[in-house]
């Protein structure tokens, strides 16, 4: 044990500091800490044990990637080889009564060997408050054991069935492995398991938010933009040109199916917007007499209605509230575009986000968060633009971004991460902010990218993703 601790403590000395504000910020923390040098902080550490089966590097490697950049935990890596596998049966006091502790039948760290426990202290002295165990069962089974390394037991044991490594659903099904780890150890539901639609090149593109596994999506006949997925994360819809106007589309998610909403293609429509129980698009039509809000009924195919009579403004970009009330969207009404609410049916028109007359610049692509708190949107600051959050309830503005050109942002499913497009290296491209500690990453490094919407959850009833 002497031995193995000492090799932990050679590669760092000092840790990369943790940003606690939620201001922008270039520095790229990675959130990992090596061995038992540390300092306290507010996010638990956890450790994916390795293994002996190599089948199962390409699952562990995804899961640490999944709860690193769920940016709860200080992720502990171990010096390569076996010597840290270190198992011992704990203390009969240190499990004896609590629900959930090990049985004897626990499973150990390597792939397929059983182990009573972990050795606690070992880990305890590494900064470990989690330890995830990865192994293989008969049956094709791959189980996974999350060790609370503080009360020296396990947490929370479960079993999947995972497709084979070349089966287009084999990443997003690792990817809710590593969600209910998080479930099982914060108790919070976490975003591995979604994807995240893109323009680039006039396609449509969808990648996992680890930056994986990019797949075309729309046609390849048409030039498309605008994204947007359903709240259940089944459909999503999207504008293509055809013959000068724009048409939307409602695609199926498992089947890649399409249909034409109802009403659309004969003007230029663009931006769509489903409002939270599904029957409803809204989206942006512009005519020459100017561009307003209209919605039609999914479910009937039916019905247009409009929302908005621009009379010399426009009207754009719908986002729905989460509970289906309002609708956010930007308006030139005073000048400048702005942001803008009102109710679902098109009433109670009014400014949302305040501004300057003269001073603040124009305001763009609104995106009401998932928990209905906030409406991120981008912002003209000095000629360039950046991201800012509005709170829905005191309206006040923070300017969240201040590095580069920052625009189009979307919010993940728990409404604590968001995508946007920067060009802060050099290029546009794709990049996610945690918006409490402001760590940022590149999602893709490919240039050209426009317009993200990023999914809901998707759960194990999505057939497939695109």
């Amino acid at each position: 044990m002497t031995r193995t601790l000492a090799l932990v403590l050679v590669p760092l000395s000092v840790l990369p500091s943790f940003r606690l504000s939620a201001q922008d910020t270039s520095a790229i923390d990675r959130g990992v800490r090596i061995g038992i040098v540390y300092r306290p902080g507010v996010r638990p550490g956890v450790v994916v044990l390795p293994g002996r089966a190599q089948a199962l590097d390409s699952i562990r490697a995804i899961i640490a990637r999944d709860l690193d950049y769920s940016d709860r935990f200080e992720l502990i890596t171990l010096p390569s080889g076996d010597s840290i596998r270190v198992t011992a049966a704990p203390p009969p006091s240190a499990t004896a009564g609590r629900p959930g502790a090990a049985t004897g039948k626990a499973t150990g760290a390597g792939g397929g060997a059983a182990a009573t426990s972990l050795n606690y202290p070992l880990y305890q002295a590494l900064g470990a408050d989690f330890a995830v165990a990865i192994a293989t069962a008969p049956v094709d089974t791959t189980v996974v054991t999350v060790h609370d390394v503080a009360a020296g037991g396990i947490r929370r044991e479960f079993r999947a069935r995972l497709p084979v490594l070349k089966d287009p659903g084999f990443r997003l099904a690792v990817h809710r492995l590593a969600d209910r780890v998080l479930e099982a150890t914060l108790g919070v539901a976490g975003i591995a398991a979604t994807r995240v639609l893109l323009v680039r090149d006039g396609k449509v593109y969808g990648v996992d938010q680890d930056g994986a596994d990019v797949r075309l999506v729309s046609s390849s006949d048409h030039q498309a933009m605008s994204p947007a997925w359903a709240p259940d994360g089944r459909r999503f819809a999207y504008m293509e040109f055809w013959e000068g106007h724009g048409r939307l589309f409602v695609q199926d998610v498992a089947t890649g199916k399409r249909v034409g909403a109802a009403t659309t293609g004969q003007a230029l429509d663009f931006t769509p917007a489903f409002a939270p129980d599904e029957k409803t698009l809204a989206f942006s039509r512009a005519t020459e007499e100017g561009t307003d809000i209209y919605t039609v009924n999914l479910k009937d195919n039916c019905c247009l209605q409009r929302l908005t009579v621009g009379r010399f403004s426009d009207n754009l970009s719908p986002t729905y509230s989460p509970d289906g009330q309002r609708i956010a969207f930007v308006s030139t009404r005073a000048g400048l575009p702005q942001i803008y609410v009102m109710a679902a049916d098109g009433t109670d028109q009014q400014l949302f986000a305040p501004f300057d007359y003269g001073v603040t610049g124009a305001s763009y692509a609104p995106d009401w968060s998932p928990d209905g708190q906030s409406v991120a949107f981008h912002r003209d600051v000095g000629g360039t633009y950046q991201v800012f959050v509005l709170d829905v309830r005191t309206r006040a503005v923070r300017q969240l971004t201040s590095v580069g050109r920052n625009e189009d942002p979307t919010w993940a499913p728990d409404s604590r991460h968001m995508a946007f497009v920067s060009d802060r290296a050099g290029y546009r491209q794709l990049w996610i902010v945690d918006v409490e500690t402001g760590r940022i990453r590149a999602l893709l490094t490919s240039s050209g990218v426009r317009l993200p919407a990023w999914s809901p959850r998707l759960t194990e009833t999505t057939a497939s993703t695109p």
